[in-house]
């Protein structure tokens, strides 16, 4: 997947603001599984950009702040690109001076986020803002974070505003019912699992709503070329069955002469409400790897729906 296929969308509700069809994800840097210290996430951020990634993805809610640094430092003095955020965790300290997380969808809530993101991003404007996993929040999220987010960005502060959730059904109700230009879809839409197929992609299709995928390779579980007993998927260790389909997709990979991986990575990618994947990487490697990742054959998706392994709705070829 060299920097010539990462291609480019605009958002069609938001057409000044740019997604590359591959976006570098914030949370890895951000110590998501392991520490991995100041040069590791530089190189991170530098071999994708370096590899045509123009896209970077963070939230305060990864690693505290850390990754907002890291993203806005590595990015300082580049032009070109498209940064997202999010809201809904405010970074609160205690009596002892120690950060937590604190959920707040709130007006004040959201403005306060915000300030502090800019802070920590060097920034003065974002591209895009999403509302963080409100899954317990419709309420305040939906008449208080979003709109804050649409006068935010009608009067130019901000690009676009979305949602980004690891679920489908509550973000087509964001789509169907508020003024969203578009959403993340974390692990809903992957070769693995697509319920997002049976809401979210065809609301959003007709709301002209993008659709950024995230998770893609859910948790990890797809990140390999053969997954492993210790596989995650979504965030814990994955399950038997779970753990039984990706060696079966990874077969299937095999007898196209593709892998779990690529096929993982690309995928997304075969539905038109689809604008690009957010692949959370955490060192150069990683991302030289996951950018070198061929495209499968179209044949592929086909026969995986023949044997049951891929919903047979998909949309067909990229």
């Amino acid at each position: 997947m060299s920097a010539t296929a990462l291609g480019a969308e605009r958002l069609p509700r938001r057409p000044g603001v740019v997604i590359s069809g591959i976006g570098l994800g914030g949370a890895p840097i951000g110590d998501l599984y392991e520490p991995i210290g100041e040069d590791r996430a530089r190189a991170t951020v530098d071999a994708a950009w370096d590899g045509g990634i123009r896209y970077y993805d963070t939230a305060p809610h990864y690693g505290l702040g850390l990754s907002e640094r890291r993203v806005g430092a590595a990015l300082a003095g580049r032009r070109g690109w498209t940064l997202s955020t999010k809201v809904g965790r405010l970074l609160e300290r205690d009596d002892e001076g120690a950060l937590s997380r604190v959920r707040d969808y709130s007006r004040d809530g959201v403005a306060r986020s915000l300030e502090a993101s800019l802070l920590r991003l060097g920034l003065d404007r974002i591209d895009i803002v999403y509302v963080h996993d409100p899954d317990d929040h419709w309420e305040q999220a939906s008449a208080e974070a979003v709109p804050a987010l649409c006068a935010l960005r009608d009067q130019g502060v901000i690009g676009a505003v979305g949602v980004g959730m690891n679920q489908s059904a509550m973000l087509a109700r964001f789509v169907a019912e508020t003024d969203v230009d578009l959403v993340m879809c974390a692990g809903r839409f992957t070769l693995l699992e697509q319920p997002a197929l049976a809401d979210l992609l065809p609301t959003a299709a007709g709301r002209q709503v993008g659709v950024i995928a995230a998770g893609v390779f859910n948790s990890g579980v797809l990140a390999r070329v053969q997954p492993s007993q210790d596989a995650r998927y979504d965030y814990a260790q994955a399950p038997a069955a779970v753990l039984a389909k990706a060696r079966a997709l990874a077969d299937v990979c095999r007898e196209h002469d593709t892998t779990l991986p690529a096929a993982a990575a690309w995928f997304p990618r075969t539905h038109p409400a689809v604008l690009g994947v957010v692949l959370g990487m955490s060192s150069a490697e990683e991302v030289r790897q996951n950018l070198a990742l061929p495209r499968p054959p179209d044949e592929l998706w086909a026969d995986l729906v023949a044997r049951g392994l891929l919903l047979p709705q998909h949309a067909g070829a990229a």
